[in-house]
């Protein structure tokens, strides 16, 4: 029994906070996981940089409203759930994949939550569980599934080493050379065929 395990942002999805990095004119919001690997140190900062110029969860949901998948990434995404079972494992937050998850066909996705003021103000972040990536894909192996993963930062790495076959796609330079032994992918068709190699 098989399961895929994707990362969403930057495999399927652009980076949202790329894109709202772009719409606020806002430099310091480009900085992701690609850049950061320490998740809880990035958002604490990025909830800093929000409140510090008055943005809230309208502003990004405004944002995510003009965020489209990435060029065949649905095709890939109904494809491969033709084939096995898929589960999208993010460290996104609900509101902001839940129109996301729409435009890609409402996929499986485990992700985090924010807590919100009644005033719009992101206050928080509630991690669905510690090492949310590695975590989920060493229980799935657990009952019974071997995972097949693929993503593109340094979150994405565990889960990747930790699972049957693992693949990076559209990863930056520096982890494809610190890493070498993971085969790294540009290409959602040579993605799919990797993966259904491992089928």
């Amino acid at each position: 029994m098989n399961i895929v395990c994707l990362d969403l942002e930057g495999v399927l999805v652009p980076e949202i906070w790329i894109a709202f990095s772009e719409a606020s004119g806002i430099p310091e919001l480009k900085r992701t996981t690609r850049d950061e690997p320490d998740y809880d140190k990035l958002m604490r900062w990025r909830l800093g940089i929000l409140k510090e110029h008055g943005l809230g969860l309208k502003e990004i949901q405004d944002t995510i409203a003009k965020i489209d998948p990435l060029p065949g990434a649905k095709e890939f995404l109904d494809e491969l759930r033709s084939l096995t079972q898929v589960i999208i494992i993010s460290d996104t937050f609900t509101q902001f994949a839940t129109p996301l998850m729409e435009k890609l066909g409402w996929p499986t996705i485990f992700c985090n939550s924010l807590e919100v003021a009644e005033s719009g103000e992101i206050t928080g972040f509630k991690m669905r569980i510690e090492n949310s990536k590695l975590t989920t894909v060493k229980a799935l192996q657990s009952i019974g599934y071997e995972t097949i993963a693929s993503g593109d930062s340094y979150n994405d790495l565990a889960m990747i080493q930790a699972s049957k076959a693992g693949f990076l796609f559209r990863s930056t330079d520096k982890i494809k050379a610190d890493y070498p032994d993971i085969p790294a992918f540009e290409e959602y068709s040579d993605l799919l065929n990797a993966i259904k190699e491992q089928l």
